[in-house]
């Protein structure tokens, strides 16, 4: 019998079949040892067969197998998603491995258990020994160390030698989020909205169904009432989240409705933590597998239904090799396992929605809040006039009035800061205006190494600016206050309210999201200030006011959807109030009240949004109408990079002008971070009207790397930065 194996090498020149010859307990989807290039590797068995046009004598055997780790459909889908994401087999098979199961540094844990064997006769002088055989026959077993700890060593050790005890290895599982209890919880019954929602995603004959539901319209319970019923059939489940923060209270539902049944799987789990989960899906002890980004490559098989939550978010999209996009997987798994994938969200991204209005996917919509809640109301504080008041404070006059009612009531308040992503805009404190580019109508960035405003989209460059041309105002903007400043500010004004920070410094270590949310939803902070892990998903009864600081500072990044994850966010974060009896509030603090995305926010207007920006992307060319495409040159020497990319600027220039209608822009240049991880960025960005083009583009520039310049592409990009 022979093998074709890949070996566990990332490099395009062994990216190919090998074939050995095969040893006893070899199977479709091992994991194996072999000998390869005058040392020993790990290899994937893709396949058996019998016989191969290779000689008999010229093969070599697989040494060993290591486990069983690969399931049919991860056999079945490598090809396919190397050739998508134009990367090596081995690469693409890492992705369905814990990496350190891989490299073997970890492996099973097990303990010495001891167990009472009945009637056994212990003479009386041996205290000890009858000690501790009493204390087995009441307990049943005790692990030895422990055993060992209470009664000695030689104690324990003598029962055995008698025949009093045997002794049995056991696996011990290092469970994660052990605070996170386990129940039976019953299912909630449905609303008659939620049940039209089942009903539909589950009649249609088409595999993606995209849920529009408004925060609080009860999208969860969907989902749960989705996996029950694959369940029910003998079928497993996948449930994404799009952050690692969300991850622990979704396990906390679905452990207090299915129990042990729910399995994590995420980065910040212990390397032992991730290895027991995962074995425990792959041996299918768990059936439901929830996790952020890389659980898409959970070991379920027959998997029965996949929820993708808050599809829109960014987060969904690699941004290591391989560049996946997770809703593309989730895509190939849903196909193969002939099951639905529910696609989730309140502001579904404009390409997702896009092809529910064209029928590519089925469209199911939960309009209204459970229970006809209604929405909050969103007041807008206009930051000009507050400036001009002589306020420099981060609050503005109607948020302090706001959060000291919400104080002198009880409830809880959330104050949202953005700060996503790296460069700033420019914004003139005193009339609101925004720096923009002449040719491209996106905002200009601000370049500190040359002191110049750039766009990225068609490489011009402007002097930057001392005083605002609108107004001849000098109170120009660069940067937004940070969370920490935001809380200072609080307790000065509010000594006695007790203020819980979450952001990336405050949330370090597994649980470190679990315990300030379980902190806040156990009422022992008044107010919450967070970045974007605030913004979605959460539910507390008691926040009746949010409060949005800096609302405009992600509407004026340079990025075609910059209008797009305002939107988004303002929505999402609004949502988190008002979601029991009480009447929710929102204050969001802007220096452009005027902006018609905010005015779409405001009035949860997402229907108007869209038509507006799909108009937009339509006239201008941008996705889902053009595919923008960047191939990005890295390296630690400026001079090697900026060769390698005139050398990718030069192979993708043949493709240019040979299809040159084909193209709306290309261009070569520095990246807007020209040095990251003290790494160069030097790139080249092209706006395509055919997608046919893509396999060229990556064939041609991925040739240029060498050994010292690392060469990537990106499609649609979540960051040009």
């Amino acid at each position: 019998m022979t093998a074709e194996v890949i070996v566990d090498i990332a490099r395009s020149e062994v990216d190919r079949i090998f074939e050995y010859t095969a040893i006893d307990g070899v199977t479709a989807g091992c994991r194996v040892r072999v000998p390869f290039g005058g040392r020993t590797v790990d290899g994937y068995v893709m396949r058996l067969k019998e016989g191969s046009d290779c000689p008999p004598e010229r093969l070599k055997p697989i040494l060993s197998v290591v486990d069983e780790a690969l399931t049919p459909e991860c056999l079945a889908l490598v090809r396919s998603i190397s050739e998508r994401y134009h990367c090596p087999q081995a690469l693409t098979l890492r992705l369905f491995l814990p990496a350190e199961m891989r490299r073997g540094t970890v492996r099973e844990l097990t303990r010495s258990v001891v167990y009472p064997v009945a009637g056994a006769d212990i003479p009386a002088r041996a205290k000890s020994q009858a000690a501790a055989y009493a204390y087995l026959l009441e307990a049943g077993s005790a692990p030895l160390a422990a055993l060992a700890a209470r009664f000695g060593r030689s104690a324990a050790s003598a029962l055995v030698e008698r025949g009093a005890a045997r002794v049995q290895k056991e696996r011990v599982e290092r469970s994660p989020y052990t605070s996170v209890g386990e129940g039976a919880g019953a299912a909630h019954a449905l609303t008659p909205a939620q049940q039209r929602a089942v009903s539909a995603i589950e009649g249609s004959s088409k595999t993606v169904q995209l849920l529009h539901g408004v925060t609080g319209s009860g999208k969860t319970e969907v989902y749960l009432t989705l996996i029950a019923r694959a369940l029910q059939e003998g079928r497993t489940a996948l449930f994404l989240v799009p952050e690692i923060s969300l991850t622990p209270q979704m396990l906390r539902q679905l452990r207090e409705r299915f129990g042990s049944r729910a399995a994590i799987l995420h980065s910040g789990l212990s390397a032992g933590e991730k290895f027991d989960e995962w074995w425990r899906l792959r041996t299918g002890e768990a059936s439901i597998a929830v996790g952020a980004r890389s659980a898409v490559f959970a070991p379920l098989e027959n998997i029965g239904v996949i929820v993708l939550d808050e599809e829109h978010d960014g987060s969904y999209r690699s941004e290591t090799a391989p560049r996946y996009e997770t809703a593309a997987i989730a895509r190939l798994r849903a196909a193969y396992n002939g099951c639905k994938l529910v696609l989730g969200s309140a502001t579904p991204s404009v390409e997702t929605y896009r092809r529910a209005q064209t029928g590519e996917y089925d469209l199911v919509e939960l309009p209204e809040r459970i229970n006809r809640r209604p929405l909050p109301d969103i007041a807008i504080a206009d930051m000009r006039r507050e400036v001009r008041r002589g306020n420099d404070s981060p609050f503005s006059a109607l948020l302090r009035e706001e959060l000291e009612d919400c104080l002198a009531r009880g409830n809880q308040a959330i104050l949202f800061l953005n700060r996503r992503g790296y460069a700033q805009s420019v914004i003139c404190r005193e009339c609101g205006y925004v720096a923009k580019c002449e040719q491209c109508d996106v905002s200009l960035t601000y370049h500190s190494e040359e002191n110049c405003l750039k766009c990225h989209y068609c490489g011009a460059a402007y002097k930057m600016l001392t005083a605002c041309p609108e107004c001849g105002g000098t109170h120009l903007s660069y940067a937004g206050t940070g969370t920490q400043k935001v809380v200072g500010a609080l307790q000065k004004l509010y000594p006695q309210a007790r203020i819980l920070r979450m952001d990336a410094d405050t949330t370090a270590g597994k649980e470190g999201h679990l315990r300030i949310l379980r902190q806040f939803a156990a009422h022992e902070a008044d107010i919450l200030v967070g970045t974007q892990m605030v913004a979605k998903g959460h539910d507390f009864p008691s926040v009746t006011l949010v409060g949005i600081l800096d609302a405009d500072m992600s509407l004026h990044f340079s990025d075609y959807r910059s209008g797009e994850r305002t939107f988004q966010l303002i929505t999402q974060v609004a949502g988190r109030s008002g979601r029991a009896e009480e009447a929710g509030k929102v204050v969001l603090q802007t220096y452009d009240p005027e902006n018609y995305i905010l005015r779409f926010a405001v009035n949860y207007d997402y229907a108007g949004f869209y038509k507006h920006e799909i108009a937009l992307r339509k006239a201008t060319a941008f996705p889902p109408f053009a595919t923008i495409v960047r191939v990005m040159a890295t390296g630690e020497e400026e001079a090697k990079v900026a060769e390698v990319l005139k050398a990718v600027y030069r192979a993708l220039e043949e493709v240019y002008r040979r299809d040159q209608s084909k193209f709306l822009f290309f261009n070569k240049m520095k990246a807007p971070v020209k040095r990251i991880q003290n790494k160069f960025r030097y790139q080249v960005l092209m706006r395509i009207t055919d997608e046919g083009l893509l396999p060229l583009i990556y064939e041609r520039a991925l040739a240029c790397r060498t050994r010292d310049v690392l060469v990537y592409v990106e499609e649609n990009p979540a960051s040009l930065s």
